[in-house]
């Protein structure tokens, strides 16, 4: 999924409330926009992990455009950086574009960086994130069903480190070729999570398609997929390990 999004798109983030100690701060680096929760403010040291993620990708797109160009899986060799080589492993997958896979890679890449600094650190890029963390934990979901309820998933304490992506056709300015209201992705892998949250996305066009989503997940499975939500409109449906809680 794409990291461009409009600030008026992240109201939700006022949602993330850091408690027992930890601390809530932001790391923006050109395009990349991440909420930050960590036992101590580490925003210096993320930026600066940030910008040396964002100059490998941006050095490696150069010289090959088809990478940040393409909407189907592409091939890259195994001298390609780390970052570079996951994001092409999880489109490769999930059969769509490399860059679907991008905000959940500089998430998990900058969790896993900072995770023996702060075992709790949650990391937050446009609506994917990538959680590390001792406690329990609940994660609003973004759309709402017009009824007005909300929804959240409950991950207990050794459910992480886990990744929840979503896609959505309705909300934000990521390339979505559905029109769904949302496609929330629980896996153990951010660049995975990211990848199929846009591949599912684009198959959701319709309350018709729901099932088919639900299906494909159920492919995914093997692949490291362990939960899907789906919203179209007031119809929601979910499949896989996700355990879902009534928020107040």
């Amino acid at each position: 999924m794409s990291e461009r999004h409009l600030s008026s798109d992240r109201a939700y983030r006022d949602m993330v409330r850091p408690r027992n100690g930890e601390v809530r701060f932001q790391v923006a680096v050109e395009q990349t926009d991440l909420l930050v929760v960590a036992e101590s403010d580490l925003r210096h040291q993320m930026a600066a992990h940030v910008a040396r993620l964002r100059g490998e990708l941006k050095n490696w797109m150069l010289f090959h455009p088809e990478f940040a160009a393409s909407l189907a899986p592409v091939e890259v060799p195994d001298s390609a950086p780390e970052i570079v080589r996951a994001m092409a492993g999880a489109a490769a997958l999930c059969g769509v574009g490399p860059m679907a896979a991008v905000a959940g890679a500089v998430a998990q890449a900058v969790a896993e960086a900072f995770v023996g600094q702060s075992p709790n650190v949650l990391v937050e890029n446009g609506g994917d994130s990538f959680l590390c963390s001792t406690r329990e934990r609940v994660v609003a979901l973004l759309a709402e069903p017009q009824s007005g309820a909300r929804l959240g998933l409950r991950l207990a304490p050794d459910a992480f480190p886990v990744s929840l992506c979503a896609s959505s056709g309705t909300i934000g300015h990521s390339l979505s070729l559905g029109s769904g209201d949302l496609v929330a992705v629980r896996a153990r892998d951010a660049r995975l999570a990211d990848a199929a949250a846009t591949a599912l996305g684009n198959l959701l066009r319709g309350p018709g398609d729901i099932r088919r989503v639900l299906d494909r997940a159920a492919e995914l499975a093997g692949s490291g997929l362990d939960g899907v939500f789906v919203q179209y409109d007031e119809k929601i449906a979910a499949w896989g390990n996700l355990e879902l809680v009534a928020l107040e």
